[in-house]
């Protein structure tokens, strides 16, 4: 995956992630459970932090963990 669809793709996630932490529809809403509704939004918020690392950082399950060579 080229440098700029890596960081297309960990914007999106980003966006994503902000959009459902915001958005008044839930797995588990606020409103009903109080504080533990809190539980989804802070599981995507770090679940879409970690895709954005991984995206970023260039290690994916294709490449077996290793950052690419250096192109050139």
């Amino acid at each position: 995956m080229s440098n700029r669809r890596r960081t297309i793709s960990a914007i999106l996630v980003a966006i994503g992630a902000i959009v459902y932490g915001v958005s008044p529809i839930d797995v588990i809403p606020e409103l009903l459970v109080g504080p533990l509704g809190f539980g989804d939004d802070i599981a995507v918020v770090l679940g879409a932090a970690f895709g954005v690392w991984k995206l970023l950082s260039g290690r994916g399950p294709r490449n077996g963990g290793v950052a690419p060579p250096p192109a050139g």
